[in-house]
């Protein structure tokens, strides 16, 4: 990109001709632009060429960004991109690879996946489509959904208490972990550009709406805040899990926003790579094999 091709020139160039069926006042229109903006300012200011962002989708109203967005992008199986995500960026160490989840998608068949790669602090970013419910399947509750929530399968409401997944995603070992929210845009896009160029496994957990089935605008408005330099020590995993235990998404309380744990420790990628070192090349490996099966 040269100074004559402003970030956002370069943004507007990315929206892809797909036709968009979110539906009005989704809270994903929101992370679409923000993503947007952020790989573009990013492409600017870090000098990432654009062919080296990868997007990947799960299964959901969250993984038609992929479609929406002209970046080279991947669809997984239900709760199944992060492995594709991990196999990519051990492939190729200069992708910037970005897997776009949804809370039912990740949090239920995804979520041994998603530990097991913040646990080897893959070199990865996780952004969580989190609306607390199963938009696309119409409003079947989720591992976030608060106790009470009534939906299509549970019209009695559920008895069952919500995971903290910042909570999961901490005591899983990630090395960068934040919460956003679809209403702050601006604070929104830092967030995104600040897990990017983070240097291991970065986790977003994005509060949206879904505005057919379960709407939380109001309450999202009157709860969330921005945390501010000073309230938490994202270097210090006790401050990081007492900020992130004000809200435990359930309970009326403060939701605070903002990134709560942020520390540098070796990528699982460069372990990897270290583990193999000295190997025999792995097509002979193959043709060794092929050889003792004949």
């Amino acid at each position: 990109m040269t100074p004559k091709q402003p970030a956002g020139k370069v943004a507007g160039s990315l929206v892809s001709p797909a036709q968009n069926t979110w539906c009005p006042g989704c809270g994903n229109f929101s992370i679409q632009h923000m993503m947007k903006s952020a790989i573009a300012e990013l492409s600017e200011e870090e000098g990432i060429p654009l062919e080296n962002f990868v997007l990947l989708g799960g299964i959901g109203c969250h993984g038609k960004l992929v479609d929406y967005l002209n970046i080279n992008s991947f669809y997984g199986i239900h709760g199944r991109s992060i492995p594709a995500a991990t196999g990519m960026r051990l492939a190729n160490p200069d992708l910037k690879v970005i897997c776009h989840v949804g809370d039912g998608d990740i949090y239920a068949e995804g979520l041994d996946h998603l530990i097991f790669a913040a646990k080897r602090n893959s070199d990865i970013t996780v952004i969580v489509h989190d609306n607390r419910v199963y938009g696309l399947t119409t409003g079947q509750y989720t591992p976030t959904s608060p106790t009470g929530f009534k939906g299509r399968s549970t019209p009695g409401g559920i008895t069952e208490h919500p995971i903290n997944p910042l909570e999961v995603m901490l005591a899983a070992g990630a090395t960068h972990i934040a919460r956003g929210y679809t209403r702050k845009v601006q604070h929104l896009k830092d967030l995104f550009k600040e897990a990017i160029v983070h240097r291991g496994f970065s986790f977003v957990d994005v509060l949206q709406i879904c505005a057919t089935y379960f709407n939380l605008t109001d309450y999202y408005n009157e709860h969330a805040y921005e945390v501010q330099e000073g309230e938490v020590d994202t270097g210090r995993f006790e401050s990081a899990l007492s900020k992130i235990r004000e809200w435990d998404y359930d309970r009326e309380a403060p939701i605070p926003l903002g990134t709560f744990y942020s520390v540098e420790k070796p990528i699982y990628e460069e372990k990897f790579r270290a583990l193999t070192a000295g190997r025999p090349e792995r097509r002979a490996l193959v043709r060794k094999a092929l050889e003792e099966w004949r």
